[in-house]
């Protein structure tokens, strides 16, 4: 990946070390896409179909859409359609997608993180996670 933020990538690799977390990305909003800038463990093929991503598609999509996190217990299985079939090429289960959002409740950022097994990621837990996902640096 060759647009990729060291800063930011560093970030990710933290970030998923400190969540158990096996796989990840970071979208920067740039007008009206996100735009990759940190992947780590996302297949090539994934990585370029998610290099820009509009406003309500796939989870990263949606979270920047909803502002707020879209999560499933296993991506491979999900049938909500908030999984895009790319997404389903990464070797992971559970995964999460969390808005970064600016003091004035602006999508800013979505970070994606997928872990190895099913898991049902509840209300507090995605608080959590979205909260320690608004520690990236992201100029605006």
């Amino acid at each position: 990946m060759s647009d990729v933020d060291p800063t930011i990538q560093s970030w990710l690799s933290e970030f998923l070390r400190a969540h158990a977390g096996v796989a990840g990305t970071v979208h920067r909003r740039r007008a009206d896409a996100l735009e990759l800038c940190a992947a780590v463990n996302i297949p090539p093929k994934v990585i370029d179909v998610t290099r820009t991503i509009p406003r309500g598609r796939g989870m990263a999509g949606l979270a920047w859409e909803r502002g707020r996190p879209v999560s499933t217990c296993n991506l491979a299985d999900d049938q909500s359609g908030d999984v895009r079939p790319g997404a389903k090429a990464v070797a992971a289960k559970a995964a999460a997608a969390l808005p970064v959002l600016a003091s004035d409740g602006e999508c800013i950022a979505v970070v994606g993180i997928a872990w190895n097994d099913e898991r049902d990621l509840d209300d507090a837990t995605l608080a959590r996670l979205q909260q320690a996902a608004a520690s990236v640096l992201i100029d605006r």
